[in-house]
């Protein structure tokens, strides 16, 4: 027996969702948001029959739950299923008795076209806020003539099997891991109690890189924590979707923030708030550009900002600008001194624009006063540009909760 480890990627292009979810009797007066999202960023290695669990952390409650399957950078269409969630037990087992079978269109298999993803159909199933579930998904040998599609930073450990269909498995083989996330993009929660969905969109800061694996200590986990500990909070649902590496302008690591802004933010289902923190990797990606169009200047990133807030206004979606945070001594090229004269103006511009509907100051939050183009000490992770989980715990409490209030509550 052979113990494979599948590794990481960070290159991907955008393509357009279309699902395939039937309404299911009863669900009709129920208000669907997204509990927990990880943005397809490129294509990875192929599953050939082959079982992957992966853990995800529901940031809201239900009474139903739906995931959604992405095939966007598959090479052709490819057939997944079955599919099962359950609630975690802790690492790759399942709480006895608690599995549920999805269904696809009634059927217990999807074929999802290349470049589309698929929504199952609504399952009945409690959900606890925060709550860890697992969902479990097999790749039929056919499967592995077709890349999967990934999200690489993940994070989270994924349990595959050698082979086999092991999506019922209460006890899972811990046969094979990796550190990206396979084929599941999505998974919605509805009840009468749900109302919005929140989406964190960002790069590498927002998809949690410097923090503990298998921990839920991004800063949009620890925002969902905060959201849940207040009642009047508690009905929004908070989707992470930050690619490692993404920039505003240009695709490299997935598609570029302009490109994927309507995919990964504004066609969440309830979506009424965007924090947007993204532009250091256009700086950092200028000092080491070759092509010319690589090489940024403060303007452009800007102009990158107010397309995507024209984008989420013309939506009726609020967007909030959070200010890049330091990077000095993650090495040159990428943190030069015009680097850091690009930043403080972007930042300048985000602080006093006007533009956003509100701003989180994440540079003030986690700079070090004495050496304000570095990360305090107690918030680096070591490499100098990522937060580790007491930074992120530190940014997601620089938010206001006054924005997704209904009606204002006291001053934060």
């Amino acid at each position: 027996m052979h113990h494979r480890v599948l590794t990481w990627a960070f290159i991907g292009s955008a393509c357009a969702f279309a699902t395939c979810a039937m309404a299911a009797s009863g669900t009709s007066h129920r208000t669907w948001v997204d509990a927990w999202a990880a943005s397809p960023d490129t294509a990875g290695p192929a599953l050939d029959a082959q079982t992957v669990r992966q853990v995800v952390r529901a940031s809201i409650g239900g009474s139903a739950v739906r995931v959604r399957l992405s095939n966007l950078f598959g090479n052709a269409a490819i057939t997944l299923g079955p599919v099962h969630v359950a609630p975690s037990a802790g690492g790759a087992d399942t709480v006895p008795g608690s599995d549920h079978t999805l269904l696809f269109n009634g059927k217990p298999t999807v074929t999802i076209a290349k470049g589309e993803s698929v929504l199952c159909d609504p399952v009945q199933m409690d959900v606890k806020a925060l709550q860890s579930l697992a969902v479990s998904i097999y790749a039929p040998a056919a499967a592995a003539y077709h890349a999967s599609t990934v999200h690489s930073a993940g994070f989270a450990t994924a349990y595959i099997t050698e082979s086999g269909n092991a999506t019922a498995a209460v006890h899972f083989p811990r046969e094979e891991t990796s550190g990206n996330r396979f084929f599941l993009s999505d998974v919605e929660v509805a009840s009468a109690s749900t109302k919005y969905t929140l989406v964190a969109f960002g790069d590498s800061i927002t998809d949690g890189v410097g923090s503990k694996q298998d921990a839920n200590e991004r800063w949009p986990d620890y925002l969902a924590a905060r959201l849940q500990a207040d009642p009047k909070l508690s009905s929004i649902g908070v989707a992470d979707a930050g690619i490692s590496g993404n920039r505003i302008l240009h695709d490299g690591s997935g598609p570029s923030a302009l490109t994927r802004f309507d995919r990964d933010a504004l066609d969440k289902p309830g979506v009424r708030w965007i924090v947007l923190l993204e532009g250091i990797n256009d700086i950092g990606g200028s000092g080491y550009a070759l092509k010319a169009e690589d090489r940024i200047t403060a303007k452009q990133v800007i102009d990158g900002m107010k397309a995507l807030i024209a984008r989420a206004h013309a939506k009726h979606v609020k967007i909030y600008g959070a200010t890049l945070t330091p990077y000095g001594g993650s090495g040159w090229p990428y943190h030069s001194a015009a680097g850091e004269k690009t930043r403080e103006r972007v930042n300048a511009w985000i602080r006093s624009s006007g533009a956003f509907d509100g701003v989180v100051d994440f540079d003030k939050v986690i700079r070090d006063p004495a050496a304000p183009q570095k990360m305090l000490a107690a918030y680096d992770s070591g490499d100098h540009l990522h937060p580790n989980s007491a930074g992120y715990r530190a940014m997601a409490n620089a938010l206001n909760l006054s924005w997704f209030a209904d009606k204002p509550l006291a001053a934060q």
